[in-house]
């Protein structure tokens, strides 16, 4: 299995961004999708989530701005974020809950994409 992230680049403060996470390999169900950022010298933390079910999870700190939603047809995660801020730059990551054709679910494992660097200008 492997998650393949991309839509980051340079964007000015106010403006959007559109990142994308696309699961590819034996996948047998999909769980849960997340996206966690890593700011320069910071610790990884936690965006938003969405659960199989359709229920999310923000961030305090991108609340109202982001939102994520998911395309379980394509295996793919998607993270619109408005209103970008200077402070929203970081390396975002995507992990999605996967079920391969080798596990019986409930088993899953975390997959990981490569970071997709969102830099905002002020």
């Amino acid at each position: 299995v492997q998650l393949q992230a991309s839509g980051g680049g340079l964007v000015q403060a106010g403006g959007s961004l559109r990142l994308s996470c696309v699961a590819s390999g034996s996948i047998s169900r999909i769980n849960d999708m997340r996206w966690y950022r890593q700011p320069e010298g910071r610790k990884r933390e936690l965006v938003a989530s969405i659960f199989s079910d359709g229920t999310t999870y923000y961030s305090p700190s991108v609340k109202g701005r982001f939102t994520i939603s998911r395309d379980n047809a394509k295996n793919t995660a998607y993270l619109q974020m408005n209103s970008l801020k200077p402070e929203d730059t970081a390396v975002y990551y995507c992990c999605q809950e996967i079920t391969t054709t080798s596990m019986t679910y409930p088993q899953f494992e975390d997959y990981w994409g490569q970071g997709t660097l969102v830099t905002v200008s002020s």
